[in-house]
């Protein structure tokens, strides 16, 4: 089977079962099941830092285990931890760009420890969605809107980017990525933004800030993919790992996930709608 079809076929099995968990499962047991993910994440992390030693490894993974255990006894900081995030994803923004700039044998330093980083785009990603599905079923329902909205996105770019794709995004970083590919992933998130609007019965008011907060949330998460994109180049690795066929590692799968979950339930809170629930 081809590495597409590879793709289709985990991504066919994971999401159902992702999506359904959000719906029906209680918050502990999510909770439970995405630290699985986290942990195994922070495990990929610790090879993209470098660290080849299996202690050093497995101490970087503990204490990720740690910092979860601690913000799911004290979720009442996990929106605290979401715009620490935010002031991460900035400073990688700026580091991106930087990167992109550079000349070819320049690599502008990251201004942060890349342990600290690495809890930073774990840990808050991870109590954010734990704290929006601690609110009910107006919580899950958004975190439904949030994976489609990501997965929607990556489609949009993907096939957008196969048809139309000439101009790259950031040959320097990632060069399979291509303007057009942005393009489709913000008319994927347009229209599934749309189309929730109208299932959720919003005025055009309201429905006018969901569209810009997903059109927004879209654009963090493709500096996710693009910062993740360029911790491997640094690292010399093509996938973060090799647990999901055709997908490569946890963090080839959540990096955009992780930078975008922070910014959008913020933004929810913002805009209004989670204080309603």
């Amino acid at each position: 089977m081809s590495g597409f079809g590879l793709r289709l076929v985990t991504a066919g099995i994971l999401a159902p079962l992702l999506l359904t968990g959000v719906l029906y499962l209680p918050t502990h047991w999510l909770a439970l099941i995405l630290a699985v993910f986290v942990l195994l994440a922070a495990w990929e992390w610790s090879a993209l830092m470098g660290w080849q030693h299996l202690v050093a490894r497995a101490a970087y993974t503990l204490a990720v285990a740690g910092a979860l255990a601690s913000l799911y006894l004290n979720n009442t900081i996990a929106l605290s931890l979401c715009m620490l995030a935010l002031g991460w994803w900035l400073l990688a923004f700026r580091w991106l760009i930087r990167q992109q700039l550079a000349a070819p044998d320049v690599a502008p330093p990251l201004l942060l420890p890349l342990p600290l980083a690495g809890l930073l785009i774990l840990v808050p990603a991870w109590g954010g969605l734990v704290h929006l599905h601690g609110l009910g079923e107006g919580g899950r329902l958004y975190i439904v809107l949030l994976l489609l909205l990501i997965w929607s996105a990556d489609s949009g770019a993907y096939f957008a980017g196969r048809t139309w794709g000439r101009r790259r995004l950031a040959s320097r970083i990632s060069p399979g990525k291509t303007w057009a590919g942005v393009g489709g992933a913000m008319v994927a998130t347009a229209a599934l933004a749309s189309v929730a609007a109208l299932y959720l019965e919003m005025g055009l008011h309201a429905a006018l800030l969901l569209l810009s907060l997903c059109l927004l949330t879209t654009v963090v998460s493709i500096i996710g993919d693009l910062a993740e994109s360029l911790f491997k180049r640094r690292a010399g690795l093509k996938d973060s790992g090799s647990l999901l066929p055709g997908h490569g590692g946890i963090l080839d799968r959540i990096d955009s996930l992780t930078a975008a979950a922070p910014f959008f339930i913020l933004g929810l809170y913002l805009i209004g709608i989670l204080r309603k629930l």
